[in-house]
């Protein structure tokens, strides 16, 4: 037999059983309502099921009025009591460091001093060295088309490079935590500069870490072949760093972290857990689609400022007659912000002067467009169980591309913020030497008399 036969059997053969997975394993919708199983651990309204206590952050969408009336807000974001958006106005002018305050305050609790927060800034600078090879060895080493994949694999192999890996006190996961977060931006970047010279044939060039500049400033440095970058450049990543770096003990990665953690694993075992959900398009890819929407709406709208034209095209993307067919208008609508997200409210601020800054103020305008029009536009064609808003992805993929960021770095941009939000909860787990997480799962499968292969 010909290698394309057997291929073209062997295709055949997995379609086959695949259909045969779906037929038996399809479950009746009807039966969720019934047994009242909430699905996606939430209500229908959204709001999740409570399932953990957290003194991390804290996400509001709705609250309780002085008539008992359960009523839609403006979105509230606290970082260990502090409202982000009080965070961001205190944060100084001149310094791109915001991040790493967050966190300070994301492991330890509490806003460091100028003298801790000095301090804390030596120790995070000083585990930013991969070990040595590393990148050689395993960076270098089959790259891979996805660097959420490449990150993956990078988290786990320093697994082997640690000698106290399976150690779970917290003194030893505190200190794997900061070497982490101090890492993740090379593990990234050398990830896509790795990737862009094996498959794409570009120039390959590694730059090493700074020690003195901030997170945000190494990761424009290492990205870019003369190493140059404006201070607004820098300013705009490190609040989308600290805009991302946590949001509530519920979101998918954050609950996969402390699920993971409450079986006594690993903490790379953890954080690459951690990266996989993350990695899905329904939690840290959805910027991507956001960028590729924009670039269809470009294209298809003639005049970016005529909003009949405009609404007409959001009605096709919503009728699945445009963009990618799905139906959904991207970066619009959140599990728990209705009328407003705190994050977007406060990124679009650092967005509009990026805009005016590279001359993009044409395209930042058709994005406030869409950020009006489509809400309505949804709930005119939808049953809604609620207001819905722009969230942060909205926006943080077109800043994402005003600082000339690759789209394959997109998301472990997410997770070089979102590392550190990971590790506090981590500890927290820790910490509380909670049980395992066990939800239960209701089997609706009838029970069957098991018969001999010769009688079937």
């Amino acid at each position: 037999m010909q290698l394309s036969d057997n291929y073209s059997t062997i295709t055949s053969q997995i379609k086959s059983l695949s259909e045969l997975t779906v037929a038996n394993s399809t479950i009746d919708t009807t039966l969720y309502k019934k047994y009242n199983v909430k699905r996606g651990l939430r209500d229908l309204d959204g709001k999740g099921v409570l399932t953990g206590l957290t003194e991390i952050s804290e996400v509001w969408g709705r609250k309780i009025d002085e008539n008992g009336n359960d009523v839609e807000i403006d979105g509230i974001l606290r970082y260990r009591g502090y409202s982000v958006e009080d965070i961001i106005a205190g944060f100084p002018k001149d310094s791109n460091y915001a991040y790493e305050e967050v966190v300070y305050l994301l492991l330890f609790g509490q806003l460091p001093t100028k003298e801790e927060f000095e301090d804390f800034k030596k120790l995070f600078a000083s585990y930013r060295n991969l070990p040595t090879h590393f990148v050689r060895d395993i960076i270098m080493k089959a790259p891979s088309r996805d660097m959420m994949n490449t990150l993956s694999r990078s988290v786990l192999t320093l697994y082997s490079y640690d000698d106290n890996s399976d150690e779970t006190t917290v003194d030893n996961v505190l200190r794997q935590c900061l070497e982490l977060i101090a890492l993740f931006p090379q593990l990234s970047v050398y990830g896509y500069q790795t990737y862009k010279y094996y498959h794409d044939g570009d120039s390959f060039f590694i730059h090493p870490p700074r020690e003195d500049y901030s997170t945000a400033e190494n990761i424009l440095h290492m990205l870019r072949a003369d190493s140059k970058f404006t201070d607004l450049e820098a300013k705009v990543l490190d609040m989308a760093l600290v805009l991302h770096a946590e949001h509530g003990g519920g979101n998918n990665s954050t609950f996969t972290t402390h699920v993971t953690t409450s079986s006594g694993t690993d903490t790379y075992s953890v954080v690459a857990a951690a990266l996989g959900s993350l990695k899905g398009p329904k939690h840290g890819g959805a910027n991507i689609k956001v960028v590729r929407m924009f670039d269809d709406i470009k294209a298809n709208v003639k005049d970016w400022t005529d909003e009949e034209e405009l609404t007409a095209y959001l009605q096709k993307i919503l009728n699945k007659e445009a963009f990618d067919n799905a139906g959904l208008i991207y970066g619009i609508g959140h599990a728990i912000y209705t009328k407003s997200d705190p994050r977007a409210r406060m990124f679009k601020k650092f967005v509009s002067a990026l805009s005016k800054e590279k001359g993009l103020e044409d395209e930042f305008a058709l994005y406030e467009s869409v950020e009006r029009l489509a809400p309505g536009i949804i709930a005119g064609n939808r049953t809604m169980y609620k207001n819905i808003c722009a969230n942060v992805d909205f926006f943080s993929g077109f800043a994402y591309r005003m600082l000339d960021l690759p789209p394959e770095l997109y998301t472990p941009i997410f997770a070089i913020a979102r590392i550190s939000g990971w590790s506090a909860h981590r500890l927290e787990e820790i910490i509380n030497s909670g049980k395992i997480i066990r939800p239960a799962y209701m089997s609706i499968c009838p029970p069957r008399e098991y018969t001999p292969i010769e009688e079937r």
